[in-house]
């Protein structure tokens, strides 16, 4: 799939000569190097990053990293001393006024962290902003302002003025502003950073749920690991104006390219990063019309496995066989796998973390993972769940025999 927005050794520059210090930048010279040098400061540094169609790319990094000059090239509010910005295989870099204006009314929304609502108009009228500025109708305004503010939980809030709101409704405000001009790209920098713990939290969740109605590209600056690792499908990790590290939520915190990213992974509790299908296994389940116990206990043996599931015709799991109790069924002479099968197993999602499952592994048997429409699509043993959890997790041990 081609990106929707790529970026290409991007490079941001701020002094009286930024020529000067790019050169010393692309020789890779440390921005600390660059501004005793020179007296340019290293904003961006050889930034490079695909973001597919549809899914959430966060940028996480310390105050003064880059990440909101970096987000800022890309719909241009600050233009990039070098390198080039894609959106839809256009080069943002090259459109002139009125081609950029065309690209921030109508791919573009940002929302910031501070709100910046006009205190003077209603809850509405903020929401219609971009649409009044693209020229659209009272009336056609008027119904996607409210058809915006429903998506976000404020329907009947449109006559009300920010002062109002709470802090994370005046937030929810801005995001609706972003979403009435049904923008492709959603740029959001920090964008809860100036909420209390709380309804962070709640604006976090809001977000992945909405996500799943919208399915914006959506690229997200944040200095909280924690939110990176909750809401991002990958994760690019700043320091000093360069990006060390891209990956998924479980690369990032499995395997850190360096110390910077292993100090901030230390203490994050993997139970809530790592899900089911980044642990599972692909196990060939025993056929129910056609396996035998005899089949079923020879598979286990060689496969070296206490366990298999058992499917129907449509690969849907009707039970599990133990080695324990086919040996058994051997022993007595039992041959129909019917005869055997327990029929109160766990199942889940790939998609569910290991903290929200942990508590299915106490059985000791493996989990079954299925699909939307039942189906196996493979198998957590209560081991691996324990073994790609933290020496230090807060969850007591389990008994797995």
């Amino acid at each position: 799939m081609p990106a929707k927005v790529q970026i290409d050794n991007v490079y941001k520059i701020f002094g009286s000569s930024p020529d000067k210090g790019l050169k010393l930048a692309e020789q890779g010279a440390s921005r600390e190097d660059i501004l005793n040098e020179t007296g340019n400061v290293v904003a961006v540094a050889d930034a490079s990053f695909k973001v597919k169609q549809g899914e959430i790319f966060m940028v996480m990094g310390l105050s003064g990293s880059g990440k909101s000059t970096l987000i800022r090239c890309i719909n241009r509010l600050i233009s990039p001393t070098a390198g080039q910005v894609f959106v839809d295989g256009d080069d943002v870099t090259l459109a002139d006024g009125q081609q950029l204006r065309e690209i921030r009314r109508n791919k573009m929304g940002m929302v910031f962290q501070h709100f910046a609502l006009f205190p003077h108009k209603t809850v509405a009228e903020n929401v219609q902003y971009g649409l009044k500025v693209q020229g659209i109708g009272v009336q056609e305004r008027q119904e996607k302002a409210l058809e915006a503010l429903e998506v976000v939980g404020l329907a009947g809030w449109g006559d009300y003025y920010p002062h109002n709101l709470s802090g994370g409704m005046q937030q929810r405000v801005g995001l609706a502003r972003a979403l009435a001009k049904d923008p492709e790209i959603l740029l959001m920098d920090e964008a809860f950073s100036a909420l209390d713990p709380l309804i962070r939290r709640e604006m976090q969740d809001e977000l992945i749920e909405l996500q799943r109605t919208v399915h914006k590209t959506i690229i997200f600056i944040t200095h909280d690991l924690s939110e990176a690792l909750k809401l991002g499908d990958h994760v690019a990790v700043m320091k000093d104006g360069r990006i060390v590290q891209i990956g998924s939520p479980q690369d990032i915190v499995s395997e850190p390219a360096d110390d910077y990213v292993a100090a901030f992974t230390q203490d994050v509790d993997r139970g809530r990063v790592f899900t089911i299908g980044s642990i599972m296994q692909e196990v060939e389940p025993l056929l129910g019309r056609k396996d035998t116990v005899e089949t079923a206990l020879s598979r286990m043996r060689s496969d070296n496995l206490d366990a298999l599931h058992v499917v129907d015709g449509d690969s849907k799991p009707v039970g599990i066989v133990t080695r324990q109790d086919a040996g058994a069924a051997t022993r007595e002479g039992v041959r129909e796998l019917s005869k055997v099968i327990t029929t109160d197993y766990p199942t889940t999602s790939a998609s569910e973390t290991l903290a929200e499952v942990y508590d299915l592994a106490a059985a000791g048997l493996p989990i079954a993972v299925v699909d939307d429409e039942g189906s196996l699509v493979g198998v957590v043993s209560a081991v691996d769940m324990i073994a790609n959890l933290t020496p230090d997790e807060n969850i007591e041990p389990i008994n797995v025999m």
